[in-house]
């Protein structure tokens, strides 16, 4: 399972970027100042990291480049800041990508998804294919593809995503009203 560190001051950015991440099958931890955040990010154990530019005790241009001098993992910066001079020095500091608030918690995932398959081919990292399946349905979790009795469906991004959901948690019970 890939892992991915959030670095967001905002609790409901962060928790949002977090369940839209999980619900696609990835780990996900969050560090809410710059200090903590780097300190996380340097251990090394992230397949990707996505951070905010405006955080308290460090900045996110701080944490780029301090991530970026030791790895070479994608780093995706998602911030407030919408001209083209932030997105620039982000970029310069070694960030691959660059998301302005606003944004679409889908395209965050699709974006990070895309990070990590280009990252593991152009780093020769065997890329493995998550297939989630039960009977006649297979889900492969890395292409978004799902396929009944070898025909491949289309779904929408929820339907996607509640189709994951739920298959990835089998002989449990969900209600209207259920805590998920």
């Amino acid at each position: 399972m890939k892992q991915i560190l959030i670095i967001e001051d905002d609790n409901n950015i962060a928790a949002l970027e977090r369940d839209y991440l999980q619900l696609n099958g990835y780990k996900v931890d969050i560090e809410q100042d710059g200090i903590s955040g780097l300190k996380k990010a340097l251990l090394g154990v992230y397949d990707v990291v996505v951070v905010d530019l405006m955080l308290p005790g460090k900045d996110g241009y701080e944490i780029v480049k301090a991530i970026r001098d030791k790895f070479e993992i994608p780093i995706i910066i998602v911030s407030a800041k919408n001209e083209d001079i932030d997105k620039i020095r982000g970029l310069g500091f070694g960030a691959d990508d660059y998301l302005t608030k606003p944004f679409s918690p889908a395209e965050l995932v699709a974006r990070i998804r895309s990070h990590i398959m280009r990252y593991e081919r152009l780093s020769g990292k065997k890329v493995t294919l998550e297939i989630i399946s039960h009977k006649a349905l297979e889900i492969q979790t890395d292409s978004h593809k799902v396929f009944v009795n070898g025909k491949e469906i289309f779904l929408t991004t929820k339907e996607y995503e509640l189709l994951v959901f739920l298959a990835s948690n089998p002989n449990i019970v969900f209600y209207k009203g259920s805590d998920i």
